[in-house]
């Protein structure tokens, strides 16, 4: 980033280290400033405007609160109070929620695979599997980042909501099994990106309470920050001839009544967007930032003509292998990562909430289709939820070993559906698009049936059903809606692209020095700048969420 952002940073986190001691401050979930938007007047005035109150936004928020007056606006409502997020063994269940208030909205990408988009205050750290680790020191570098204050940034994360995982018996044989095939050396338990295996962080507690981004809010000033919840911004305001200034924001509350967000009249007032790889490119386009063509084709007004917007979308891939167990397993979700030179990294989770891999795959079961807006109907959900469950209490003997691999290289984009914001766009990912990305997962897979077949994890495993079966048990699964090929049961590169999964790290679509710069400044505007996801071209580390909380911070 620019040598003046990074000095104005270092002042501010100085500042904040002297004065924090001194501030009051509140602990979750009882934040007095946090509100539902039907509470908020028909106009406010901020000195920064965050639109999403997620992995990015809620850091971001406390931060500035401690020197600014700072307004986060969240489309979803609260994750405290609501067991599917906080509880690991309803893990699935989140997932698999798309009532109207859930905090996952599903979407199917054109390339047919599902995902989820987050919805909730704390965005997608509310919802994923909850592995924490760092992203390299050579990311770091690439993205000009300063190492030191970096560093800081996670330790500050570390401190409120990352935990050591307890490691049983499944995580074990799992960390072993990598061990026995190779993946050296053992690192322990560490956050740092390191080639070989070890234990990372985790988010859920000793006792499975799920810790999020929105716990981070307890750094804030209560006194100079507010968060409404349902909050769904419409688009971004500008104004100004030549070069157009973001100035204020169109949003709605639950009830549909309309409220305006302006900036106080400060240069160095912001709108910040961080609303994550989804959401942060599509604001722009429906607030006249994109490629003038596709804007106007929904009579969108174009304030600047940006054709990257949208662009260099990707989504790791994720392939896996479910295993029966002869004996029952621990409840537990991504604690051990193994990471060979070849860059496929290989996670495991285990029992009844392992079912994140198949909670989306089991919607097929009763035949999803997206409407034509990219919703799912109200009688597939309910029929997916049921499936879900009754899939997930049936497998709890068992486990799934999966690898996704780094990058990736494969790129697609993101386009408008409509001009609705509740909406789901249409994005392509272009899985394996590249050869090297679909070699790389080929790697990976040869490492986990390796892991399969090694003394380590043979207690998990029956010995009568050769890995054959258990591949040949996957391409049968309803993972996606791609067509499955009959060479796949024999060739692992078709074997990748017939089963491929999200693991919902997708990233890109405002990357830096395509749409924003290296301050996260939109190219080509004033007053505003994007932090979130959508900045990256590449996920840093085994996943993002931890980077995600730096970057915010």
């Amino acid at each position: 980033m620019g040598l003046g952002w990074w000095r104005f940073i270092g002042a501010a986190i100085a500042g904040i280290l002297f004065f924090h001691g001194f501030c009051y401050s509140e602990t979750a979930p009882n934040y007095t400033f946090v509100q539902e938007a039907t509470s908020a007047p028909p106009t406010l005035f901020y000195d920064y405007i965050i639109i999403g109150g997620g992995t990015s936004g809620c850091p971001l928020g406390a931060t500035l609160s401690q020197g600014a007056s700072v307004l986060v606006l969240e489309r979803g409502g609260s994750p405290y109070g609501n067991p599917n997020i906080t509880n690991i063994g309803s893990f699935a269940a989140s997932l698999s929620d798309d009532s109207p208030t859930s905090p996952s909205q599903l979407f199917v990408s054109e390339d047919g695979v599902f995902n989820t988009r987050a919805r909730v205050l704390g965005g997608g750290t509310c919802l994923n599997a909850g592995f924490y680790t760092r992203a390299n020191t050579s990311y770091m570098k690439e993205v000009r980042w300063d190492e030191k204050l970096v560093n800081q940034s996670y330790e500050w994360v570390e401190k409120k909501v990352v935990f050591e995982p307890p490691m049983l018996q499944w995580q074990s044989a799992v960390r072993d099994g990598l061990l026995e095939v190779g993946v050296n050396p053992y690192n322990g338990f560490t956050y740092d990106h390191l080639y070989g295996t070890k234990v990372g962080g985790t988010t859920f507690d000793r006792d499975g309470h799920r810790h999020t981004a929105a716990d981070l809010l307890e750094y804030a000033d209560p006194k100079r920050i507010t968060v409404l919840l349902h909050a769904r911004v419409e688009r971004i305001l500008f104004r100004g001839e030549g070069r157009p200034r973001a100035h204020g924001v169109i949003f709605r509350d639950a009830l549909g009544y309309e409220h305006r967000a302006s900036l106080v009249r400060d240069s160095r007032s912001e709108i910040i967007l961080s609303a994550g790889a989804i959401g942060s490119p599509q604001v722009l386009m429906l607030s006249g930032v994109g490629p003038a063509d596709h804007l106007r084709a929904h009579g969108i007004k174009v304030v600047m003509d940006q054709p990257m917007v949208g662009k260099g979308m990707s989504d790791n891939p994720m392939n896996a292998i479910f295993i029966p167990s002869p004996s029952p397993v621990e409840v537990s979700l991504i604690q051990v990562v193994g990471i060979p030179r070849f860059d496929s990294y290989i996670e495991a989770a285990s029992g009844s909430s392992f079912g994140y891999t198949w909670a989306q795959a089991q919607l097929t079961n009763f035949g999803l289709l997206s409407d034509k807006n990219g919703q799912t109907s109200p009688k597939s959900s309910a029929n997916a939820v049921e499936t879900t469950n009754t899939f997930a209490n049936a497998t709890s003997q068992g486990g799934v070993i999966l690898e996704k691999i780094m990058g990736p290289l494969s790129t697609g984009h993101l386009e408008l559906r409509n001009t609705n914001p509740d909406d789901n766009p249409y994005v392509t990912f272009n899985y394996f698009k590249e050869p090297e990305d679909l070699q790389r997962c080929v790697q990976g897979m040869r490492t986990i049936l390796q892991v399969i077949n090694s003394k380590a994890f043979s207690n998990f495993r029956y010995e009568d059903i050769p890995v054959q079966v258990l591949i040949n048990g996957m391409l049968s699964s309803p993972v996606n809606l791609r067509p499955r090929h009959v060479n796949a049961t024999v060739s692992l590169e078709q074997f990748c692209i017939d089963t491929v999964m999200t693991i919902w790290h997708y990233h890109g679509g405002c990357q830096v020095g395509r749409v924003v710069d290296w301050d996260y400044k939109v190219l080509g505007v004033d007053a505003l700048r994007v932090i979130d996801g959508s900045t990256f071209n590449n996920s840093p580390g085994t996943n993002p969420q931890a980077t995600l909380m730096m970057l915010g911070r």
